[in-house]
């Protein structure tokens, strides 16, 4: 089964130049934990509702400063056409429970989350990736 089978498309996301108290607000209206950053289509980061009290808060930075000051850059990501144990391999290795969807012209398409794996996939698959992704020490921005 491909990712975009099972993911979620019409994805909200955030500008790099809006402001970190938009944006979080933005995230309490959705109530959702995290959000992609797109500069026009293409990813640019991520940002996470521990970004913002991590980075954001211990900073000083106010509300009103860019939220590319906290996103995290350099992100992992699947391809639509990756499968659900691509999916699953990715997660668990990078110890992250959602990952940015794009196409083969690097356009954000969707967001693919461990639940939606798990709706899919074979139990053992997601009990070994969702140990992995509990262990200490992983990225934690999703």
């Amino acid at each position: 089964m491909k990712i975009s089978e099972v993911m979620t498309r019409d994805v909200e996301v955030a500008r790099p130049t809006d402001s970190i108290q938009s944006v979080a607000q933005r995230m309490a209206q959705l109530d959702v934990g995290s959000v992609p950053v797109c500069d026009g289509q293409r990813i640019q980061g991520m940002v996470t509702d521990r970004d913002i009290t991590i980075r954001a808060v211990a900073q000083g930075l106010s509300g009103d400063s860019p939220i590319s000051q906290v996103m995290t850059g350099n992100l992992e990501y699947l391809y639509a056409d990756d499968d659900l144990d691509r999916a699953a391999d990715k997660m668990a290795d990078s110890q992250i429970r959602r990952l940015p969807v794009i196409d083969q012209e690097q356009r954000l398409v969707g967001i693919v989350s461990l639940g939606d794996l798990a709706r899919e996939h074979k139990e053992k698959v997601m009990g070994r990736t969702l140990e992995e992704i509990s262990e200490p020490g992983g990225k934690r921005w999703f």
